[in-house]
Order: structure tokens, then C-alpha cells, then sequence
């Protein structure tokens, strides 16, 4: 080989090299930071949900929900589960059906690891329960979609059971 052509080739190879570990170190930051990112918006997901069996309110004659009632609208709920071994704040966060019927995180933080369930119905709040304080099903049990959105309107998870969507 001549002595040109080979310093051709090794500036080739040089240049090749350069771009290559240039493109690598734009590369490397985006490609982490796009990790952290996906990690943070999978940690908190819908990991189950139990549909209310009876699927209808019972009403008293004062347009009060009775005892039944009560109980058949807390047995319908939609489980959170966060991942993460790190509490996440679910303040302004909602949950809501492809109806639109929506439920808005307040003052909540979820530990990690840890699971909270949202009922439908009425109830006190505790860490592991939630209340939506509604008088009838949110959740179609014949075919509906639960959103979790976080408090910028994010989508975070969904989770679609039934019929056609």
C-alpha cells in the first residue's frame, strides 16, 4: 500500500472514530435520561380492578343510598400499585373511565411497593383505600378502560377489560 493511501485510511479511520465516540456521548445522555423517564412513568400502574357484581344502586325512597347499596358500590374498585421502591406523590393525579367519570387524587402519597384500591362508593380514606363517594358504578363490567393520568394530564397507565374499545 502506498504511503498516501495509507494515511487516507488512517484518517478515514480517525474521522470514523471521532464521529463514532461523538454520536456515542450524545447518545449515552439521552438514551439514560430516556430510562429514568420510562422507569418513573411505569413505577405507579393499574394492577387490577374488581367489578361490582350487581352493577346498580339500590335506593331508598329519600334518594339516600341504604346499607346495600353502599356495600355493593364499595365492592366495586381499581387498584394503584407503585413499583418503585420510592413514595410517589398522587396529588392532582386522576383515574377515569372511557365515559369520563373521573376521580382526582387528593393529598395522597403512595409508598412504594405499596397498593391502594378505589372504590366507587362511600367510605373513609385510609392508606390502602380510597372513596370516590359516588352514588352509582363507574366501571362498565361488560367493557370499559381505566386511565391514570399524573397531574400535568400525562397518561401514566390504562387498563381495558370487555367489549370492544
Amino acid at each position: 500500500m502506498s504511503a498516501s493511501r495509507s494515511a487516507t485510511v488512517r484518517r478515514l479511520t480517525a474521522a470514523g472514530a471521532a464521529t463514532a465516540a461523538l454520536l456515542g456521548a450524545t447518545a449515552l445522555p439521552a438514551t439514560a435520561a430516556d430510562h429514568t423517564h420510562r422507569t418513573h412513568r411505569h413505577a405507579v400502574v393499574i394492577s387490577g380492578v374488581h367489578l361490582n357484581p350487581e352493577h346498580r344502586a339500590h335506593r331508598e325512597h329519600r334518594n339516600r343510598l341504604d346499607h346495600r347499596a353502599i356495600l355493593s358500590l364499595n365492592r366495586e374498585w381499581v387498584a394503584i400499585s407503585n413499583r418503585s421502591r420510592r413514595a410517589v406523590d398522587l396529588d392532582g393525579w386522576t383515574l377515569s373511565d372511557r365515559h369520563g367519570h373521573t376521580y382526582t387524587f387528593r393529598h395522597y402519597r403512595l409508598d412504594g411497593g405499596a397498593t391502594v384500591r378505589v372504590h366507587s362508593g362511600y367510605g373513609r380514606d385510609t392508606r390502602t383505600d380510597l372513596f370516590q363517594d359516588r352514588r352509582s358504578s363507574v366501571w362498565d363490567r361488560h367493557g370499559d378502560t381505566a386511565v391514570l393520568r399524573d397531574d400535568r394530564h400525562r397518561f401514566v397507565d390504562a387498563l381495558t377489560w370487555g367489549g370492544p374499545h
